[in-house]
């Protein structure tokens, strides 16, 4: 059976994973659906991987849409109004924080220890603000055999942190020299540069889906203290500075409040499912 709702949460991973600093694994966390994506991806690499495709096959095209179709937008807006759009993604990761501790019934299981891995994986996300700088590398266009492998473990990297919440892919190719590479790969449709990256995502989803998911199975509590805190610490990550320009000023305002709303909405709404189940 399909899930057709996911082309819509697709399309939202899909616009955060474009965007350095926000990650594909807090945007499911707002939905909702990080557990389920995690098991998801780890089904697809057994030999059940059949049972997954109707939980996947809509989330993917909702990314691929966001790729297409959004990329274009969000490159505009980013270039235009960074603070604006920055402070609508901040709302939409401030205003999950609460769902997740509620979902974790926080103030039943935190122990002292819970709190410290929450703030040392907060402060961990937040120092990678000093790596900034630049790192979008200049565009290879003319790709040899080293430049493949440097695209592959990009993709590797990359997607060990997509679905990481609080940790961006793409701050991590921008980390690696790649970000620039990759997007133009994608505007421009270079098939050979787009499997590369493509193959080193499956590989990293693989593995890290494996070991999230023994974590939150074994270790529920703690590997929720520090997503939270992972959570967290990427708000310092985003934080774009404050110009004092009045109309800026009001406009970052209400795009952080449409992003507290949003997230609010979508958490009432994903969240009150997922507990029905």
């Amino acid at each position: 059976m399909f899930v057709w709702r996911n082309i819509y949460r697709g399309l939202l991973m899909g616009v955060s994973d474009l965007i350095p600093g926000v990650s594909g694994g807090t945007i499911a966390m707002v939905l909702g659906i990080y557990r389920r994506l995690i098991s998801g991806i780890n089904g697809l690499m057994s030999k059940k991987w059949k049972k997954e495709i109707g939980f996947f096959l809509p989330l993917l095209i909702g990314v691929g849409l966001a790729l297409l179709l959004v990329s274009q937008l969000m490159e505009k807006l980013l270039q235009n109004y960074p603070q604006p759009t920055f402070f609508f993604f901040i709302g939409l990761i401030i205003g999950v924080v609460p769902f997740l501790l509620r979902k974790v019934e926080y103030k039943e299981t935190f122990q002292p220890v819970h709190y410290i891995l929450l703030i040392v994986a907060a402060i961990l996300i937040a120092s990678t603000l000093f790596l900034k700088g630049d790192g979008s590398g200049e565009i290879m266009k003319s790709l040899g055999a080293m430049d493949y492998v440097v695209l592959f473990f990009s993709g590797w990297l990359a997607s060990t942190a997509m679905i990481l919440p609080g940790v961006s892919g793409s701050f991590v190719l921008l980390l690696l020299g790649s970000y620039q590479t990759v997007i133009h790969g994608l505007s421009s449709f270079q098939i050979p540069l787009l499997l590369t990256v493509g193959a080193g995502i499956i590989i990293g989803l693989s593995l890290t889906g494996k070991l999230i998911s023994l974590l939150l199975n074994r270790f529920t509590v703690s590997t929720y203290a520090v997503m939270i805190g992972l959570v967290i610490g990427s708000v310092v990550v985003l934080y774009p500075g404050f110009k004092t320009d009045i109309g800026l000023a009001i406009a970052s305002i209400v795009t952080l409040l449409l992003g507290l709303s949003a997230a609010f909405i979508l958490g009432k709404i994903e969240h009150k499912e997922e507990s029905a189940k």
